[in-house]
């Protein structure tokens, strides 16, 4: 097979979580076990990081990726899922895994998929872990897919492990409560392995403690040890001044990842980060500051809060749970807040088995609407959206993909207007930029 045809394979002889939903996840490691077994164990052969988190993985593992990159380490970042090119989950020093390898993989690997009927996801952890290991990385950062306990990365026994937070998502799979869904992320929680919990609330910080107390693996609560002040929230930057509430020392950061959820994001990765220095990791603090303001560049991290156009300002956002819209939303006021003569404009598509009415309550009523779909099975129609955006008297038209409905909005906007594209990563992966 050539690389088209080995993607093809992949995506439509495997179970792909992206594409149908639940019924893709596999509720144990056995096939990935199997998998890595087969492989002589790849998952040991090189340090890491393991991420997990309701929101803010992402952002958190391309930003402790950049910093160690630019330390001078050879860093792998195994992410999910892809907003337009498949090897965008798994890249070494911000390069994509190469075409061959991938072809190459799963053709050594046909046989025991057959045998085993492994998902789409099983398949390409093992593939990451395969590509670190023969690339000899000095360190890698593996994000998880969904929850902990049972996610495939969960094989890995990391040097640090960290949680971002906790939210309603996925709780078909995870659970109807943030107890239960903490108690699925702490599972990544493993024995004598230092731990950073990002945010916590009352429901979860005594479900990390117990995990952390069960294992013996020292916890750290970013939340409880910086403080944040003077934010400046641009287009292209965000800067802060972050201090240490136990040396009273304070710093000055700037980032090119501007949503105002990634100061909390930040905060996780400098607690990290510290853990790292006193494991041994050599980083500078010019290496650190560089990296903080340049991790789009040099990771491709995309989707973030992130500025395609001016006049008007077009913002391409990943979020798409009830915690990661109210971030959106929010940051939308402000700019409203900020330049009153403007408008809002909200392209917007969501998947199915997402809990719709409950982000559908958290935006604006004034603002202009544009119902649309991804274009995967698990894609909830466009027209089902605009009905149920209704009820919360949320009122526009409906297109049948995310550029029409992108192109109506730019024609109503003026240019001092905010048009936003949300709800859905896959809705985000279709918009021509």
């Amino acid at each position: 097979m050539n690389y088209e045809q080995t993607l093809d394979h992949l995506y439509s002889q495997l179970p792909m979580f992206s594409r149908i939903g639940a019924a893709a996840y596999k509720e144990d490691l056995h096939n990935t076990i199997a998998i890595c077994k087969a492989l002589d164990n790849p998952q040991h052969k090189f340090k890491s990081i393991h991420i997990a988190g309701t929101n803010g993985k992402g952002s958190t593992s391309h930003m402790l990726a950049a910093i160690l990159q630019q330390a001078g380490y050879k860093t792998g970042l195994y992410t999910s899922p892809h907003l337009k090119d498949f090897r965008e989950r798994i890249k070494i020093n911000g390069e994509f895994i190469s075409k061959e390898f991938i072809v190459d993989f799963v053709e050594r690997t046909k046989a025991l998929s057959e045998s085993i009927q492994p998902s789409f996801f099983e398949l390409t952890v093992a593939m990451a872990f395969e590509y670190f290991a023969l690339e000899k990385v000095d360190i890698a950062i593996i994000e998880t897919g969904l929850g902990g306990r049972l996610d495939s990365t969960n094989v890995i026994t990391p040097i640090l492990s960290v949680i971002t937070n906790i939210g309603y998502d996925h709780t078909n799979i995870l659970g109807n409560t943030l107890e239960k869904i903490a108690f699925e992320k702490a599972g990544i929680i493993k024995k004598n392995i230092p731990v950073v919990i990002g945010e916590y609330v009352d429901e979860t910080k005594p479900v990390f403690l117990k995990k952390a107390e069960e294992e013996k693996a020292p916890i750290y609560f970013a939340q409880d040890k910086f403080n944040t002040s003077d934010l400046q929230f641009k287009l292209e930057l965000l800067s802060l001044s972050v201090e240490d509430s136990n040396n009273r020392n304070k710093e000055i950061f700037a980032l090119d990842l501007t949503g105002a959820y990634q100061v909390n994001n930040l905060l996780t990765v400098l607690s990290a980060e510290e853990i790292l220095l006193q494991q041994g990791f050599i980083i500078s603090s010019e290496a650190e500051k560089f990296a903080l303001a340049n991790v789009k560049k040099l990771t491709g991290l995309h989707g973030r809060w992130e500025v395609i156009q001016d006049k008007p300002i077009i913002i391409l956002d990943v979020g798409h749970n009830e915690n990661g819209v109210r971030q959106i939303v929010s940051q939308s006021a402000n700019y409203i807040l900020q330049h009153t003569d403007a408008q809002l404009h909200f392209v917007m598509g969501f998947v199915k088995d997402k809990d719709v009415d409950a982000v559908l309550q958290l935006f604006p009523k004034e603002a202009n609407y544009y119902f649309t779909h991804s274009h995967i099975p698990r894609a909830l129609p466009a027209e089902e959206l605009q009905q149920k955006a209704a009820i919360y008297r949320l009122q526009g038209d409906r297109f049948e993909n995310v550029n029409d409905a992108l192109k109506a909005a730019k024609q109503k906007a003026n240019e001092k207007d905010l048009i936003v594209v949300c709800g859905s990563v896959f809705l985000v992966g279709e918009v021509n930029n």
